[in-house]
Parts: structure tokens; C-alpha cells; sequence
């Protein structure tokens, strides 16, 4: 997984319905980046990857007792 650049960020802000215009996208970028190269190392080796798009479908999981 790779650092997302700015137009990334506008595209994926715009499917969620929070478009943001390029300088904020780019401050977004600047912001989470060195997450995204600090786990570049061990990405595709977690059980729960740095791919947010199934947070919510985790998040709504119940946990059975």
C-alpha cells in the first residue's frame, strides 16, 4: 500500500459525499502519509490491512458471547 496522493484523496472524499478541494486533499496526504510508509513494510500481513473500506462492515459486526 502506498502513500495516496492528493487526487486520491478528492476521489475517495468525493464517493463518501465530502468533497474537499485540492489543498486540503493535499494536507490530508501530507497528514497520513508516514502511516501509510511506516506500515509499508508489513502491509498485506495483518489480519485487518491499512484498507479502510471495510471498516464499517467490522465495526457492525457483533461479537457473539
Amino acid at each position: 500500500m502506498t502513500r495516496p496522493t492528493a487526487k486520491e484523496i478528492q476521489a475517495t472524499a468525493q464517493v463518501a459525499g465530502v468533497p474537499v478541494d485540492e489543498e486540503i486533499a493535499t494536507r490530508i496526504s501530507n497528514s497520513i502519509g508516514p502511516a501509510f510508509e511506516g506500515f509499508a513494510a508489513i502491509a498485506g500481513t495483518l489480519p485487518f490491512d491499512l484498507e479502510p473500506a471495510l471498516y464499517p462492515l467490522a465495526q457492525a459486526a457483533k461479537v457473539s458471547k
